[in-house]
């Protein structure tokens, strides 16, 4: 509980036995009320290992891509009662204990949608491979252009949501692939919802998760197939 807010941590995973043990040790606890993680359907030891972690575990019996599990993720957030949602790959790549600065952001009142941004300050220099930092910064200035909004990244697995705007966003009509979370950003922004960033290290380990560059090609087009339509939305509907 964090300023009276039931907070939620959600962790879509997929093949994470290796690091979903550290995850949760380093999540705040004092603050966080329940850890909910779902397993997509993975071959490894990731279901076993987590519900020996005294979490909330889930295990889709077919793999539901990235974005068909964080629906789930979210869904069953809502349903125990969260007041704060925040997204968190059990991989290791985002550091936990950042989930408390993204809820606080959200508890305040002022914010509803919080990125936890790897390209803030120094951000991911020198820890990002450089094909995908360049590419990031540059996709982002655009999306950032075609959103009206300017953040230091659009493209982080780390998110925090309020309740009233998970149950405005119609987030079960979005994509099951990797485009979903910017789909979720262009929702929040359609209903006026305020956004906001913390910085977030990042950590690439040989047990992080990463797609492949064809698959990162195919995001990149992605964004800027959501992204450009959008602008044009918002010029015409007077939104600055």
């Amino acid at each position: 509980m964090l300023l009276g807010k039931k907070i939620a941590v959600t962790m879509p995973a997929y093949y994470a036995a290796k690091t979903v043990g550290k995850t949760v040790a380093d999540i705040p606890r004092e603050y966080v009320d329940i850890v909910i993680l779902v397993d997509d359907a993975s071959k490894d030891d990731t279901f076993a290992t987590a519900q020996a972690l005294g979490i909330s575990v889930f295990r889709n019996e077919k793999n539901l891509n990235y974005g068909g599990n964080v629906k789930r993720c979210l869904q069953l957030a809502l349903d125990a009662g969260a007041d704060i949602v925040i997204q968190l790959h059990p991989d290791y790549q985002y550091p936990p204990k950042v989930t408390l600065p993204m809820a606080a952001m959200l508890a305040t009142g002022y914010h509803d949608l919080v990125l936890g941004a790897r390209t803030s300050g120094k951000g991911a220099r020198g820890t990002m491979p450089f094909w995908r930092y360049l590419p990031n910064r540059l996709l982002t200035m655009v999306m950032g252009w075609c959103f009206g909004v300017s953040h230091s990244e659009f493209h982080t697995g780390c998110r925090g949501y309020t309740r009233k705007l998970l149950e405005t966003v119609p987030f079960h009509e979005f994509r099951n692939d990797f485009i979903f979370d910017n789909q979720m950003l262009i929702g929040a922004l359609r209903h006026d919802f305020a956004t906001s960033e913390v910085t977030c290290p990042t950590v690439y380990e040989e047990d992080s998760s990463s797609i492949p560059f064809s698959k990162a090609l195919r995001y990149g087009i992605q964004c800027l197939k959501i992204s450009i339509p959008y602008f044009f939305e918002r010029i015409t509907s007077g939104k600055k």
